[in-house]
């Protein structure tokens, strides 16, 4: 099925680009999903951010009983582990990284270049951050989980690259020990990773908008 694309949201300071940050829809939504945490991370004036949000293919999900909707891969089975189907999702994270190469190619620095998932869209963030094979800025992962953890090629580029995961001590689609099981994944690997935990269910809370703006000012600042 055809890609449709990506939402890109350009500097608010009017200047060129000098960095980007990716982030993945989940599960049914689009790019615009996250349209309204751009303004409400107060990134610095200063901060010449490009952000792109690309939009998932439209796929058959079968735990929605074959309901073609926005998917980066197939979910089989709502089980402890979360039987995905991997074919799909590392196509997926493969677009993801041609995108990144997009924007390397304009100009921008591989380090000044971040990648944050949501659910679905963090299980190719994931994926696609840890398998590239150029150093990148850094990886969010949003009650998500690491469903490539037992097959995915690490890239030695990224080895050391900071991972932040949060999570919702009350998420009722994606539980909580899915999320705490990838951090603990990727500290075990020796990733210099952190976890944080809200009082929500499957979203987003005004702590964590403002801890986001912070770890991105810290990951991008010049």
């Amino acid at each position: 099925m055809s890609e449709s694309g990506e939402l890109i949201i350009e500097p608010k300071s009017g200047q060129p680009a000098n960095a980007c940050v990716f982030i993945l829809h989940g599960l049914g939504a689009d790019g615009h999903d996250f349209e309204p945490l751009v303004p409400a991370i107060s990134l610095p004036e200063s901060a010449n951010v490009r952000f792109i949000m690309p939009h998932a293919p439209r796929l058959p999900v079968t735990i929605n009983g074959g309901m073609v909707m926005p998917a980066w891969y197939d979910i089989l089975a709502m089980d402890l582990g979360r039987r995905v189907d991997e074919v799909q999702l590392k196509k997926s994270a493969q677009r993801i990284q041609a995108l990144i190469e997009e924007q390397i190619d304009q100009g921008i620095d591989s380090r000044r270049i971040i990648i944050a998932g949501f659910s679905q869209g963090g299980a190719v963030a994931y994926h696609a951050t840890l398998s590239f094979a150029q150093p990148l800025g850094g990886l969010l992962a949003m009650s998500t989980y690491f469903a490539t953890a037992d097959s995915i090629e690490l890239a030695e580029a990224n080895r050391s690259i900071p991972i932040e995961v949060h999570h919702g001590n009350f998420d009722p689609i994606v539980p909580e020990s899915l999320g705490r099981a990838g951090f603990d994944k990727v500290k075990a690997l020796g990733y210099p990773a952190n976890y944080r935990q809200y009082p929500m269910a499957h979203a987003l809370c005004p702590q964590q908008v403002q801890d986001i703006g912070k770890w991105l000012s810290e990951r991008l600042a010049t």
